[in-house]
């Protein structure tokens, strides 16, 4: 739903996220367009917690990069897009650091967002296709009502490809985090 009608760009997001009515607020910025969402239920964020777990254990000292949760990013192409993923991952080359207080300036390397019964597919996989054209490597969509993901990345000609992932596979780090697996049943037991 949107909130304003005024077209905004990062700048102008940022003081009105600041304002203390807002405070307690989840938004995004799409296209200049300010999004309120609905704060994550109880499943999407003990979803979203355990993916960051798995993060952190695969590289405890964040030699590799730095996860996320609900962190804003943005790409230095495109000021009218401010972008939360539920978890994310940042290749330490490109991560702020950790004191930065705004959001990244530039998108993570594995962005994850996970499917709350208010969202559609269509809505996520615009959110994943956004990702990607900024710099974004993989987009894991988690899925679970039906314990699967959707795993999106650009392919060679520079088009979407998108994988479905069952319960019983698992979500790869490829070249984002190489080395990174995650079985999908460790996150639905």
């Amino acid at each position: 739903m949107a909130v304003q009608q005024r077209i905004y760009d990062v700048d102008a997001f940022w003081r009105f996220v600041c304002q203390p009515e807002n405070h307690d607020g989840y938004f995004e910025l799409i296209d200049g367009e300010i999004t309120r969402m609905a704060p994550p239920g109880w499943e999407h964020g003990s979803l979203a917690g355990e993916i960051y777990h798995y993060f952190r254990l695969f590289d405890p000292e964040r030699t590799l990069g730095s996860p996320s949760v609900d962190a804003g990013f943005y790409s230095a192409d495109d000021r009218s897009t401010v972008l939360s993923p539920d978890v994310a991952f940042t290749r330490i080359e490109r991560a702020p650091v950790r004191s930065f207080k705004k959001w990244a300036p530039v998108m993570p390397d594995i962005a994850v967002e996970v499917m709350s019964p208010g969202n559609t597919l269509a809505e996520m996989r615009r959110k994943a296709a956004i990702y990607l054209q900024h710099g974004t490597q993989l987009v894991w969509i988690i899925i679970p009502v039906q314990q699967s993901a959707e795993v999106h990345r650009l392919g060679a000609d520079g088009d979407i490809e998108r994988e479905v992932i069952g319960p019983d596979g698992s979500l790869s780090g490829e070249d984002a985090l190489p080395g990174f697996s995650l079985n999908l049943a460790l996150l639905f037991t």
